[in-house]
């Protein structure tokens, strides 16, 4: 290859492609968002649509939801399903998934993670990975790293201490690596110690490149490089988007002035550079095109097959978590009903179109209104008031949900409405939440407040007074206050579940299916519970921050602290009802060699089939260095029918009881006496057995 070949293969050639070499037969490579679903095609050189008619896919659950289901087997169905559509439309390279760590629930890209806890979000990455690649699609691990707030991205300095870095934001992503064998990781927008993250010599050739042996390309996101010095020689491999905010704006055709082009071009003429830096990266991008563009094994993919809109299903009902169930309101039993009444813009609002780069034009999605009304069929009347009115537009970088829901009646004359027609029914379903507009769960902008928006509590409340069978299903990506939680009988988090939303919410609220979710992460009482906030007032930050709550992100901080939460990590209802025996540790004590092997036997003492996550936390007894109160260490989810038991068994090794001394740069695991604690969630311990280390 010719320096100006292997120059122009580092760099797009358009807003989703870069160039091949075609003297030597050398394909493009195409990129595609995203996490939840396959992006519709744009211009060449614009962000606006192509106009393709046959375009459109299948949305899946949005990734919180996926992590909400504690289900390896579940992320291997989404990555397989998702790569196949890939594949189909000829994408060599799927930017997703991401697994930054839920640090404060008022990120508004926080709906495309797996969560605050770094184990969880490493068990589910892993065969999201794997099966996507089997379909010679690259999966793109973003954004690497520390892309914990969305306002001020590209100019936000982060600076967290390497216990916080190495114990709480990196697992995830050097699972991805090293397990998942990822072969592309995104850059991200922010910079970390004075370096934005797609040109950052200490994440991306110490950590990624040096410490993980990462054999792959590093992708920046979309108008994140920033300097042909720092590109050429702190990591970067393929450049794109640069000049554009990565959504809207776009300076035409100037991709042979991208930092990596022209500009590097020049130094090597010049002999400012030599070309050890730039074989590198052509390695790596060559390397990445064998594995995908020339992969002449992988198979034909599909697209908005049955099978796909059954496994966006199948994601969405296992992820759902039933939060609330007092009074055993749900399942609802139509044999006794005549009328249901359905509360909420977001029952029947789209949640596909929006939301930033994660935006789709479906073939198709089911709200939660038509999910409800397929599954009642004649049985009952099912009856949709307002409620409320939020974002009325349904428009989204050329993608349009074709909806009118303007409204122009005061909030006093909804909630009147809403209320009349509660007192005619036999149960009320509010589906309500957040959404894909500005200031909610959208890229580029966080949220104000941990609050409902759009007066939701009043209409709630409103409810309550009313009606004692009342279901709260909340569609959202995040936490929400809920200043009515103890007069509301059911609450369910319903997530954004993408096409098949409705079908999958109805089946959980009429018992088809048995909800066995747990939430990813922590929902607050009120945003000071959360360490990101207690700690520091302001947000969002723009400039230098630290990270002042360290390693104790989510529970770690509301145990540390002793705070309740609204609702702890890992809580989840079901259905039936599990009994847990004792818990018991196979040896009392082992070396750094050695396993302990953790087990407790679970029953299901209900009357249907259910799904129970058991979890396994540990505990450092005491330590050199402040440690959390316990960590998740070990999850199984295990599929009981009506009295039937299971044992289930952890294997813990020294892996899951060190931590990282930053004062040597090392893991440690010290000499002396841990506890495992197995749990329904972080709060709700059944059982625990201590060993030793020696």
């Amino acid at each position: 290859m010719t320096v100006p070949e292997k120059i122009a293969i580092i760099h797009a050639q358009s807003k989703f492609s870069s160039p091949g070499v075609p003297r030597l037969g050398i394909p493009e490579l195409w990129c595609t968002d995203g996490p939840h679903g396959i992006r519709p095609e744009v211009l060449w050189d614009e962000w606006e649509q192509a106009g393709w008619t046959n375009d459109s896919c299948v949305a899946y659950p949005a990734l919180t939801c996926l992590a909400a289901t504690w289900n390896p087997a579940m992320a291997a169905l989404y990555g397989k399903s998702i790569g196949e559509e890939a594949r189909y439309r000829e994408k060599d390279v799927l930017l997703g998934p991401g697994v930054n760590i839920y640090r404060t629930p008022l990120n508004g890209r926080n709906f495309e993670y797996m969560g605050e806890d770094p184990y969880l979000a490493s068990r589910m990455v892993v065969p999201y990975v794997q099966e996507v690649q089997k379909n010679g699609v690259a999966a793109c691990v973003k954004h690497f790293a520390l892309n914990n707030e969305e306002t001020h991205r590209h100019t936000i300095d982060v600076d967290v201490d390497d216990r916080a870095l190495y114990e709480i934001y990196l697992p995830a992503f050097k699972a991805a690596v090293e397990e998942g064998g990822t072969w592309t990781v995104m850059g991200s927008y922010n910079l970390y110690r004075g370096e934005y993250g797609c040109h950052n010599d200490r994440l991306l050739n110490r950590i990624l490149k040096g410490d993980w042996a990462f054999d792959g390309a590093v992708v920046s996101d979309w108008g994140g490089v920033h300097d042909t010095d720092q590109a050429i020689r702190n990591g970067l491999d393929l450049e794109f988007g640069t000049w554009t905010d990565g959504l809207t704006m776009g300076a035409t055709n100037a991709y042979d002035n991208y930092y990596m082009a022209k500009p590097y071009l020049r130094k090597i003429e010049n002999g400012e550079v030599g070309t050890e830096e730039l074989d590198d990266k052509v390695r790596r991008v060559l390397r990445l095109t064998f594995r995908t563009a020339m992969n002449q094994d992988k198979p034909f993919g599909a697209l908005c097959s049955e099978e796909h809109y059954a496994a966006a299903r199948r994601i969405g009902e296992e992820g759902i978590v039933l939060l609330r169930n007092e009074g055993g309101v749900l399942p609802f039993d139509l044999g006794g009903m005549k009328r249901i009444l359905v509360v909420g813009e977001n029952a029947v609002k789209m949640m596909t179109v929006g939301g930033g780069s994660s935006s789709l034009k479906v073939q198709r999605e089911t709200s939660p209104l038509d999910g409800i009304r397929a599954r009642v069929g004649d049985r009952a009347e099912v009856v949709w008031a307002r409620g409320y009115v939020g974002d009325v537009g349904g428009e989204y970088n050329g993608v349009k949900s074709g909806q009118d829901l303007r409204d122009d009646r005061s909030a006093g004359a909804l909630i009147a409405e809403a209320v009349e027609e509660a007192r005619k029914a036999d149960a009320v379903v509010f589906v309500g939440g957040l959404n894909k507009s500005d200031h909610q769960d959208c890229e580029g902008v966080d949220r104000f407040s941990l609050g409902l928006p759009y007066g939701q509590d009043a209409v709630i409340e409103a409810l309550a007074a009313v009606n004692p069978r009342l279901v709260v299903a909340l569609v959202s990506g995040n936490a929400v206050s809920m200043p009515w939680v103890d007069e509301v009988p059911a609450i369910v988090q319903a997530w954004y579940l993408g096409s098949e939303a409705g079908n999958a919410l109805a089946a959980v609220l009429f018992g088809d299916a048995n909800p066995s979710g747990k939430l990813p992460f922590t929902f607050p009482v009120r945003i000071e519970d959360n360490g990101a906030h207690a700690t520091d007032p302001v947000f969002p930050h723009d400039g230098k921050t630290c990270y002042k709550d360290g390693i104790f992100v989510g529970y770690r901080w509301t145990e540390k602290e002793g705070i309740e939460p609204l609702f702890p990590f890992g809580h989840g209802l079901s259905y039936t009802t599990f009994a847990y025996g004792p818990v018991e540790a196979d040896r009392a004590s082992t070396d750094e060699r050695g396993t302990v092997n953790v087990s407790v036997e679970v029953t299901n003492t209900g009357d249907r089939a259910g799904a129970e996550v058991v979890q396994l936390y540990i505990a450092d007894k005491e330590s050199s260095l402040p440690r959390p109160v316990k960590e998740l260490k070990g999850f199984e989810k295990v599929w009981l029918e009506a009295g039937q038991s299971k044992v289930v068994t952890f294997p813990v090794g020294v892996e899951a009881l060190r931590y990282y001394d930053d004062t040597k740069g090392e893991w440690v695991a010290e000499k002396g006496v841990f506890e495992a604690l197995v749990g329904a969630s972080s709060a709700d311990i059944k059982g625990s057995a201590v060993f030793e280390l020696k």
